[in-house]
């Protein structure tokens, strides 16, 4: 979750600085591309020695580390693809410039 916040922040740093909706989401993603899958790597590094495991408690450790980083990866995928997408197309200033969204002055589209 903090992978994601810190990209929205990002983009919206770039949006503030840039006033372009597509050129802020684009940069923002990639500058944090690294730092996010740095991130998810390392963590889910950590765990693959629980999900190997063969010894006493193995059949504890061994789902709950395979959902661990099942979630990591998945969590990691949806932050670098979805958010991105989902704040482009949610995004107030996407709004104010869509052809289709904006009102005459009778308040009719």
């Amino acid at each position: 979750m903090l992978n994601g916040l810190v990209l929205i922040t990002c983009i919206n740093q770039l949006l503030a600085e840039k006033d372009d909706l597509e050129l802020a989401v684009r940069e923002g993603s990639l500058m944090r591309l690294r730092p996010v899958l740095m991130t998810a790597l390392v963590a889910s590094l950590g765990f693959v020695p629980m999900a190997l495991a063969t010894g006493t408690g193995a059949e504890v450790q061994k789902p709950l580390a395979t959902v661990v980083i099942g979630g990591l990866i998945s969590s990691t995928l949806l932050t670098l693809i979805l958010l991105p997408a989902l704040y482009h197309l949610f995004s107030p200033s996407h709004f104010k410039k869509s052809k289709y969204l904006m009102f005459n002055g009778n308040g009719k589209s």
